[in-house]
């Protein structure tokens, strides 16, 4: 299952960075209103992977928001109480679920790099198990303590996707998966690539996650499975 996650133009007003090389910070979206009695780590608070606050590459608009930490890739668990919710629903162990996001060039467009504003592959989970808050297990509720719902206490109709910890991860170097140029209006075209189109098995539009997309075909489980070297 592909899903789109992170800050972007919707939800935070812009992509997170990537760097010349392919390296890139994931951002996760902000939590809400911006709140001096809101718990959580801001913007300000969380140090990157670059070793500066995620602020850094944000405008100063949302700087001091707090952070909807989700998926998180410490625990590795991914929540989501909407309509998407369903579609988790119908992972099972040893599923993929692979993570990707907008990312524009920081600090401007590279003038000799592949990488320019567009939708990237960024991580992914391998699904240990699917846990359904309506039927909640003893123990379960541990194995997801880290998620961003369980602290923001909105667990009401949740699903949670919990990874295997050696086989899920953040990527180091993001991988292109929309075409990276720009529509005549100058907009980053969020359509699959020829290439990832080949690979997957996948077309037209994915801008939104919603409706999810699923690669089932073998030979396109395979492509990906080397695309991510899993």
């Amino acid at each position: 299952m592909l899903l789109r996650v992170g800050i972007d133009k919707g939800s935070g007003g812009q992509y997170a960075p990537i760097f010349e090389s392919g390296f890139f910070e994931f951002i996760p979206i902000p939590r809400g209103k911006i709140s001096e009695d809101a718990r959580g780590k801001t913007y300000k608070d969380r140090v990157g992977r670059t070793r500066r606050p995620l602020s850094n590459y944000l405008r100063p608009a949302i700087e001091n928001c707090v952070i909807h930490d989700d998926p998180e890739f410490v625990t590795f668990t991914y929540g989501d109480d909407t309509i998407k919710a369903h579609q988790i629903r119908k992972l099972e162990p040893d599923d993929l679920l692979v993570f990707y996001a907008g990312l524009k060039p920081w600090p401007e467009p590279f003038m000799n790099s592949p990488y320019g504003s567009g939708l990237y592959i960024v991580g992914y989970f391998t699904i240990e198990r699917i846990i359904d808050f309506n039927d909640l297990r003893p123990g379960e509720m541990d194995l997801c303590a880290r998620n961003a719902h369980i602290a923001e206490r909105t667990t009401r109709n949740l699903v949670v996707a919990k990874g295997v910890k050696d086989r899920s991860r953040l990527l180091d170097l993001a991988i292109p998966i929309s075409q990276i140029h720009n529509d005549r209006a100058g907009r980053p075209n969020l359509h699959v690539s020829d290439e990832m189109q080949t690979l997957l098995g996948i077309s037209g539009s994915i801008q939104r996650s919603i409706p999810p997309r699923f690669i089932e075909s073998e030979e396109y489980l395979a492509n990906l499975r080397n695309l991510i070297e899993l």
